[in-house]
């Protein structure tokens, strides 16, 4: 009966390695996988500053906001300009039998040409609107151009990150191979169960799995980067190339200063109650009246002598209770209406610098944390735990939970690390400032 168990026993583990040995085959081949699409991948770098420049030529959304502003500047000169003249001819003949030109006296060819002055002022007014309407516009570009700035950096640190993710995993996945064959030396000389063989396997399936939702987020993001760019969604894309840290020396109060000072969201804010303010004074320059020049010439035949005219209109603004009066009202609410989406938009600014700015800070002690204290700590406990689990002395569960801290606490490092250089992003958009001040890939 012994031999029996016995010999049950062994065919059991021979069958079971068996399986072992398919189920490493299939890991070696997702881990050649793995291998080969991150060398593809890595054939050609990617790297930001060049890709800042691309998008800055060919975002289709600020070239759109190029265009704008150029069309805005063309409606300037327009609007300094008179209003075209106007030119008039007829005929005047007496009776209705018969052409009469040269036999009667009523009867004459007429012309005349009229032109119309604004009062003075107006046209002035009308150039200075049109003039600050122009410049918002092309704050409003440059606000873009940093907002462009912002989302290329951001996706490309996000991309950055995807990839380092899978470098980290596949580094770590030879660990995984440790513990399986020390749960399979176990197993065999009797000191473990099949459970922890199963384990480590699970773990490294699962560890795969990471790496192919890591690669389907790589498209992803590619996706979202070219179409960013302007390129072809499906264009070809390197790997970014590894942010430098370096360390940003700007203070709170100094990036809110530079924000009042530089943001273009502000200063369209200010163009913008700027040419308010001068549509209140056009508004009341309405109550004054326009004049109408028109010059005539009567034309006759015969002995009748031709006659001429020179005559002024002038227009009453009669009814300026309901017209005049209620655009001036118009006008100054209208300027009320910039004036606190100024005053929004630098509270908005200052408190999201604010925040970005705790962001950038925060990340820096976690990553301080991470380097410094968890990491080698998370190592140290891995390798006392895989040796304790060879000799007996730790469980399965241990071991597993303190790989699963290792491989996290890398992943969280490089994570608050893009974290870090995505806050600068934003906030630099805000304060306007082109410079890179974060850890661009040179």
């Amino acid at each position: 009966m012994q031999n029996g168990d016995r010999g049950f026993k062994i065919r059991l583990i021979a069958v079971f390695k068996n399986m072992l040995r398919s189920a490493c085959s299939v890991c070696t081949l997702l881990a050649s996988y793995c291998l080969v699409f991150s060398a593809n991948a890595s054939a050609d770098e990617l790297r930001l500053r060049e890709l800042l420049d691309e998008a800055l030529k060919n975002s289709p959304e600020l070239l759109a906001s190029e265009s704008r502003v150029a069309a805005s500047r063309f409606r300037i000169p327009q609007a300094e300009s008179l209003p075209d003249p106007m030119f008039m001819f007829g005929y005047q003949n007496e009776g209705w039998s018969r052409y009469t030109y040269g036999d009667s006296l009523m009867s004459q060819w007429m012309f005349s040409a009229s032109q119309m002055f604004p009062f003075p002022g107006k046209l002035a007014l009308k150039e200075e609107m049109a003039t600050r309407d122009s410049e918002s516009l092309d704050k409003s570009r440059e606000a873009l151009r940093l907002r462009l700035r912002q989302r290329v950096r951001e996706i490309y640190y996000d991309l950055f990150l995807a990839y380092k993710d899978i470098d980290l995993l596949q580094d770590k996945s030879s660990l995984l191979s440790s513990i399986e064959d020390a749960a399979l030396a176990r197993y065999s000389s009797g000191m473990g169960s099949q459970q922890e063989v199963l384990m480590a396997q699970t773990e490294k399936y699962m560890l795969l799995e990471r790496q192919e939702m890591l690669k389907q987020k790589i498209q992803s993001l590619e996706a979202m980067l070219n179409t960013t760019v302007g390129r072809d969604v499906n264009a070809p894309l390197g790997r970014p190339v590894e942010p430098v840290y370096n360390a940003y020396g700007f203070s709170l109060d100094d990036l809110i200063k530079m924000a009042y000072q530089n943001s273009p969201e502000i200063q369209s804010k200010e163009r913008a109650v700027a040419a308010a303010d001068t549509k209140v004074k056009l508004a009341k320059k309405e109550y004054y009246p326009d004049f109408t020049l028109t010059g005539s010439v009567m034309k006759k035949a015969g002995p009748f002598e031709d006659m001429w005219s020179l005559t002024a209109t002038v227009n009453i603004p009669l009814y300026y209770r309901t017209k005049q009066r209620q655009a001036v009202f118009e006008a100054e609410a209208s300027l009320s209406e910039a004036k606190h989406e100024l005053q929004a938009v630098k509270l908005m600014l200052s408190s999201s610098i604010r925040d970005n700015y705790s962001m950038v800070r925060t990340a820096e002690k976690l990553m301080d944390l991470y380097k410094s204290g968890l990491m080698p700590k998370a190592g140290q406990d891995f390798e006392a735990a895989i040796s304790g689990y060879t000799t007996g002395k730790v469980e399965a569960v241990a071991v597993m939970t303190s790989l699963k801290s290792y491989i996290e606490a890398e992943i969280l490092y490089w994570g608050q690390f893009v974290e870090r250089e995505k806050a600068i992003a934003r906030f630099e958009a805000m304060a306007g400032v082109m410079d890179l001040g974060g850890g661009e890939g040179k």
